[in-house]
């Protein structure tokens, strides 16, 4: 498996070839005529031969294994699109597909809704919203002093689409200072990224840390023991990438403590079954994956869907090509 940045043209679709899409195609305006669609979400049926298919939608919001069934009798496929911006749910079965299959993400359909639940859980978790949701049920009037958001160092760990969305959204809140992390170093026009070698001198600097990272080898685990450790007393962990970039059992012991606060978009594991402690432990907030879950997808999603088969029946370069078989 090869990464790429663009796609590649001279493999232009022969008139009529299959695309199956999780999307009603009369529900997108100005797909190419030349294409023949299928409807399928995940059903237990499919709607034709997968060996017809060239260009497969992946399904949103389905189980993995869902995603990937037709994958392995797709022989003529050329194109897998997600329609979420990590891919880690079907690059397993990447190395199974034809050679110069290309896999694209959908980079810029869920920076607004996942950044903005981004802030969301940050303002929540800050200003203690799940304490008062709850004395409201018990009648409690708890007056007090609260942390806010102004004034506060916030670290974005994963400064892509997502991560520069988050800091567009944490600007007018007048926080002290937005540091970010990517894999490698570079210059933006906001300032300067660090590398994530530098997480551990950075993360004893900030009051929220907010994860935004694509799920790899080189993130799983990330927020482990050690990263936890450094961060400062009182501060704030904002997860809205993977689940599996924290270390659950460390996290906990954190929490537990008192020394930390989490706001978690994703958890591992996920779904996050009853009766699991990070329910209940104090200072925690859960919601049920949902950062890009939301009346924003849908339109995104269309123009992404649209303009992405448009070019590939001009036979121009795919955005957000991510990866290659072969």
């Amino acid at each position: 498996m090869a990464s790429v940045t663009s796609g590649t043209p001279g493999t232009a679709p022969r008139t009529g070839a299959e695309v199956w899409l999780p999307v009603p195609p009369d529900e997108i305006d100005g797909l190419p005529d030349s294409l023949t669609y299928r409807h399928w979400d995940g059903a237990d049926d499919f709607p034709a031969d997968p060996a017809d298919c060239a260009f497969y939608v992946v399904p949103y919001m389905r189980p993995p294994e869902v995603c990937v069934r037709p994958l392995r009798q797709m022989t003529g496929l050329r194109v897998v699109q997600t329609l979420t911006a990590g891919v880690e749910h079907v690059t397993p079965a990447l190395p199974d597909l034809p050679r110069g299959t290309r896999l694209c993400n959908a980079k810029g359909v869920h920076d607004a809704s996942t950044a903005e639940l981004a802030l969301a859980l940050t303002l929540a978790s800050l200003r203690r919203i799940p304490e008062f949701v709850r004395a409201e049920g018990e009648g409690e009037w708890l007056a007090g002093v609260y942390p806010a958001l102004a004034d506060r160092t916030v670290l974005i760990v994963g400064y892509g689409a997502i991560g520069a969305a988050v800091e567009d959204r944490l600007l007018p809140f007048e926080v002290a200072e937005v540091l970010r992390v990517a894999r490698t170093a570079r210059t933006t026009a906001r300032g300067g990224v660090h590398a994530l070698a530098e997480l551990p001198r950075l993360l004893p600097c900030a009051d929220v840390v907010i994860l935004c990272t694509p799920l790899t080898e080189e993130t799983r685990g990330l927020a482990g023991e050690a990263f936890l450790a450094r961060m400062k007393d009182g501060a704030v962990l904002v997860n809205v990438a993977r689940g599996g970039v924290v270390d659950t059992n460390a996290l906990l012991a954190e929490v537990r403590s008192g020394r930390l606060r989490a706001a978690l978009d994703v958890t591992d594991p996920e779904p996050l079954p009853p009766g699991h402690p990070l329910w209940t432990v104090p200072g925690v907030l859960v919601s049920p994956h949902v950062g890009g879950a939301s009346s924003a997808f849908l339109p995104r999603a269309r123009r992404l869907l649209r303009r992405q088969l448009n070019l590939w029946a001009a036979d121009e370069p795919l955005g957000h090509v991510v990866a290659t078989a072969g």
